[in-house]
Order: structure tokens, then C-alpha cells, then sequence
């Protein structure tokens, strides 16, 4: 143990120059997870945000324009890949992208819940990262001429001692979840990951998985997994080794032509939901009740299947999501070609 931790704190650093901030989230303790999948690499910082910012609802209008304001450009020049709520503080922190293209540049600002913008010094910041070693080609491109090294990093989270980081990697299936623990001491091969999608009526290996969240089923730890056309999917985080090819359980379809940009799950009254949050279908609340009870889908669907939903007509462009409280999220909207955050009751 003496020496695990020597070896961690000679690999703590500052001075992290971000290439892209593709997907944020926390580990215990105020430690901010950044996957920046332009430069592979995965960055955990030790914000030291653990004082309990108070429980009053965040609310930012114009945040592009604030964001610009504050970074000295204007607000066309500003991009909010994610957001995330740092359970340690609630304070809410944002990947900001000023610029475009490769040129851009890639910070971490905090929202207090008075909605007071600040910009986290990458540059003081104690932090540790770890390199992922199965990366796509820079020069590769998709079937729409896309760099897939763009989709290196699509979503991560903090499963019981492990970051899950989802994603695309160099292997012939290149939809990939990799299990890396924290604190780092290095990274393996991610998992291949194959699903059957519903809505193309075919084995799906090489489109990333978009949105994750972890859930447990039958007192063990899954993944409630969602791709692009909308699939979503079990994935037990136990078959996460590396190198492993990876089936995942199919439960529901929720509706091609569309895009999963986020979930979150919660309780109330008695019931488990999943709020999702959708580029052209809406925002979804999904039963989770008795969630590992339906049976995989291995048939093609041109509509919707599995596990039932409404869509939450009052929610319209949502964005991004993350839990305030038990009863409140915070949501990311965009609206007349401008953002805001708003804390939203859980429907």
C-alpha cells in the first residue's frame, strides 16, 4: 500500500493542457474525470471542491453569452460539450471549447448555485491521467468521412472504483468500453462491444455507445447503455476485462432517426425512472421498474419495443442532465440559438 501511494502521488501533476474535453463526470471526493478523446487521454483533477455549496436551484440565462463575457470573446466562439454536478459541493462544473476546430480552446468552468461563472486553473491543478492505449488513427475516417478519433471519448462515469469510459477504439469492433481503476496505475485494451440494434435490424459493433449510466440489476452492476437510431442496452460491468468481446442485452427501441445525448436515473413516488435526454425525440421518462425483468430483442423493430416510456412535452431542448437533488435535475437547454441552465422537478 506505501508503495501504490508513493507511486501515485510521484505521478500527481499540474500543468494540463487540454486537446478536447469530450466528457466530464465525478469520483468520490471532488475529483473531476475529463476525457480528452482528441489527445486519448484521461484526466482525473483534484478540484478540492467539497464544501457543500447550499441547496438553491441554478439558473443561468445566456450562458454563452456570460461564458464569452467572461473569457473576453463572443458567444458564436463558445461550445458546452457536457456538464456535470459535483456531488461533493453541488457546484456545477461545464467543458467549454472557445474557438473552433483543432485550434480551440478547451477549458473547465464552475456555476455556483448563485450561477457566478469561474474557470478552473488547469494549470495549478494537482491531477493524475493515464493515456489509453488503443486509440483510433488520427487519419481514419467513418462511411460520412467523420474522424473517428473524434468518437475516442463519448461518455465516461465512476463505477465502484473504476472509470468506465465509452467510446471507439483500433480494434475490427470498435464500439469499446474500457474499465480503467482509480486511483490510475496504468490502462489495458478496452472491451469490444457488440449489440443487436433493433432499428437497423442488424449486429451493431462499430458505432459508439452515446450515453451510459451505471445500474444495478439483481444486486450486481450493469450499464444502461444508448446509440445513435435508439437501442438501449444492459451491459454487466463485471464481463468489462480487457481485450473482451462484449454481448449486450437489447431491452428496448426507442425510435430511430435520433440521437441519445444523456440519462440520469431517479425515484419517486415508489417507482424508478431513467430521464433521458434526445436530439430529436424529446426528453423520455423511462420505467425502470423491474428493468432486467424484459426480454432481449433480437427481431428488427421499426418503431419503438421493451421497456415503456413518455416523452415530457414541457421539457424541450434539453441538452445535457445531471441530478441536483432527489427531486431536482439540472438540465442544459438550448433555445433561440441560446443556452441556459435550468434546475427542472423530476416528472
Amino acid at each position: 500500500m506505501a508503495d501504490d501511494a508513493m507511486t501515485l502521488q510521484k505521478a500527481r501533476t499540474t500543468g494540463a493542457a487540454l486537446k478536447s474535453a469530450s466528457a466530464i463526470a465525478f469520483a468520490p471526493g471532488g475529483v473531476l474525470l475529463v476525457g480528452d478523446g482528441l489527445a486519448g487521454r484521461l484526466y482525473a483533477f483534484e478540484t478540492g471542491d467539497v464544501a457543500p455549496a447550499g441547496a438553491g436551484q441554478v439558473h443561468v440565462e445566456d450562458l454563452t453569452g456570460k461564458i464569452a463575457a467572461l473569457l473576453g470573446t463572443t458567444a458564436d466562439q463558445i461550445r458546452v460539450p457536457d456538464i456535470a454536478v459535483n456531488p461533493a459541493s453541488g457546484n456545477v462544473y461545464l467543458a467549454v471549447a472557445r474557438g473552433a476546430g483543432a485550434d480551440a480552446d478547451q477549458l473547465i468552468l464552475k456555476a455556483d448555485r448563485a450561477g457566478k461563472l469561474s474557470e478552473l486553473d488547469l494549470r495549478t491543478t494537482p491531477h493524475t491521467a493515464v493515456d489509453l492505449v488503443d486509440t483510433p488513427d488520427p487519419e481514419k475516417v467513418d462511411r460520412r468521412g467523420n474522424a473517428l478519433r473524434t468518437d475516442t471519448i463519448t461518455d465516461l462515469g465512476y463505477v465502484d472504483g473504476k472509470v468506465i469510459v465509452a467510446g471507439l477504439s483500433n480494434e475490427e469492433f470498435a464500439s469499446t468500453l474500457r474499465a480503467i481503476p482509480y486511483p490510475f496505475k496504468g490502462v489495458d485494451k478496452g472491451a469490444s462491444i457488440e449489440i443487436w440494434h433493433a432499428a437497423h435490424g442488424a449486429f451493431e459493433t462499430n458505432a459508439p455507445i452515446r450515453t451510459f449510466l451505471s445500474y444495478e440489476i439483481d444486486g450486481k452492476p450493469e450499464l444502461l447503455a444508448s446509440y445513435t437510431c435508439t437501442p438501449l442496452v444492459r451491459i454487466a460491468v463485471s464481463a468489462l476485462q480487457p481485450g473482451a468481446k462484449v454481448k449486450g442485452t437489447t431491452i428496448a427501441e426507442l425510435g430511430n432517426m435520433n440521437r441519445p445525448l444523456d440519462m440520469i436515473a431517479y425515484d419517486k413516488d415508489g417507482s424508478h425512472y431513467i430521464l433521458m435526454a434526445n436530439s430529436n425525440r424529446g426528453v423520455m421518462k423511462i420505467a425502470a421498474d423491474g428493468i432486467g425483468q424484459y426480454e432481449q430483442i433480437t427481431e428488427r423493430v421499426a418503431d419503438t419495443k421493451g421497456v415503456p416510456y413518455e416523452t415530457i412535452t414541457a421539457l424541450e431542448g434539453v441538452r445535457r442532465l445531471d441530478k441536483l437533488s432527489d427531486t431536482t435535475a439540472l438540465a442544459m437547454i438550448s433555445a433561440n440559438d441560446e443556452l441556459s441552465l435550468q434546475t427542472i422537478t423530476l416528472p
